[in-house]
């Protein structure tokens, strides 16, 4: 017999609906935090599979399986699109009318919240939503990733305090935010993932052009950037703004614009709307240093 004592969280099962990146990580960390994957479900069997296979357990099922029911929490891991119609269809499985009573179904979508599951709630479940702030491109990455992350909660008091333990037991930040400002929060992670992606492609390319090896290219970017968001996260965004528009160097950015109208003019408009917003955000730091200039 084990003498050690477990908590009632790890003798708790799980049953994991949608295996895609996300789903697929995220099981495999709470088998490894001790809580049993008990089932692995997708419209297609094949993925269920292939599921269980990276998760390392659980049971393979199709979507609407009745046999869900059997764990006390369900995790949709689907994609926001698909969430509502299988939280629909899954309302409808089980004969009994207490069925869903005390489960807990908690989703992982960033743009909607907990309300989705509203038919679930309906027949008897607490929900809830459990996001993280985090990219997972891969389930192998996501395995990575998703420790010692943020995650976004909200939900029922039975949905936050299972995603809270669960946080916890992979060593991450739980914040809750209103329901109601979900796809602000989605918004705000939007604009710091695939953008950021997609801003350091066109830098790639532009390095490209000027001669500098891919293979240098990328690993330069990566430091480069990733001390950048450190003096973010340090320093705060005024203070750690640098370059050309901070010095009110107006001929290097000429320069920059002559540049890219040659090499790469589809660039243009966001490299203009992205000097309006470095202004706007320089000239707040310049106020910032006169006020506290004139308290001394």
């Amino acid at each position: 017999m084990n003498s050690r004592a477990r908590t009632p969280w790890q003798d708790s099962e799980v049953a994991i609906v949608g295996p895609g990146r996300v789903g697929q990580a995220m099981g495999r960390l709470l088998k490894e935090a001790g809580i049993r994957v008990r089932f692995v479900a997708a419209r297609r069997l094949a993925a269920a599979r292939r599921g269980v296979r990276f998760i390392g357990g659980g049971e393979p099922l199709a979507l609407l399986n009745p046999r869900l029911l059997e764990a006390r929490t369900i995790l949709l891991t689907t994609t926001d699109s698909a969430l509502p119609e299988v939280a629909k269809a899954l309302a409808g499985t089980g004969v009994s009318p207490d069925a869903w009573r005390g489960k807990v179904v908690l989703h992982t979508c960033g743009s909607l919240s907990s309300a989705v599951l509203q038919p679930l709630k309906r027949r008897g479940a607490a929900i809830g939503a459990l996001h993280p702030f985090q990219t997972v491109p891969n389930p192998t990455a996501g395995v990575r990733n998703l420790r010692a992350c943020y995650w976004n909660i909200e939900g029922d008091p039975a949905a936050q305090r299972l995603s809270r333990r669960w946080v916890k037991a992979l060593g991450g930040v739980a914040f809750h935010i209103r329901r109601t400002q979900k796809t602000l929060y989605h918004l705000a992670a939007f604009l710091v993932c695939p953008t950021l992606i997609t801003l350091m492609e066109k830098s790639a390319r532009l390095l490209r052009r000027a001669g500098v090896p891919e293979g240098v290219a990328r690993p330069m970017l990566q430091r480069f950037v990733t001390e950048t968001a450190s003096n973010f996260a340090t320093l705060g965004a005024k203070r750690a703004m640098t370059g050309p528009v901070v010095r009110g160097d107006w001929a290097t950015l000429e320069r920059h614009l002559n540049a890219l109208r040659k090499v790469s003019p589809d660039v243009v408009p966001l490299y203009r709307e992205l000097l309006r917003a470095m202004l706007r955000l320089v000239r707040e730091q310049k106020a910032e240093g006169k006020r506290l200039k004139g308290e001394r």
